[in-house]
């Protein structure tokens, strides 16, 4: 809670080639919010994607859950560098 991690971060811990891959596993993520996927960003540290929308509602959403656990965005991208994950 209060960081986050992007796709690429994501896919190379795993061993997968796609950040996009990624992207399309977590859009199907039946266990969320307990499994996080509001946690990974674009590499650019923009918010992305979310439920597999780039805006609108599900996007609001995204950033909303990211708001309540700390994790700030400023004219759409993450403000603080530090809340960055790193593996």
């Amino acid at each position: 809670e209060g960081y986050v991690t992007t796709y690429r971060a994501v896919a190379a811990e795993i061993g997968c080639r796609s950040s996009r891959a990624v992207g399309q596993a977590l859009k199907r993520n039946p266990y969320a919010p307990r499994v996080p996927c509001h946690r990974v960003i674009a590499s650019d540290l923009t918010l992305g994607g979310f439920e597999g929308r780039k805006g609108g509602a599900p996007l609001r959403k995204k950033a909303k859950l990211l708001e309540k656990e700390g994790v700030f965005f400023c004219e759409g991208k993450l403000a603080d560098r530090s809340r960055i994950y790193r593996f």
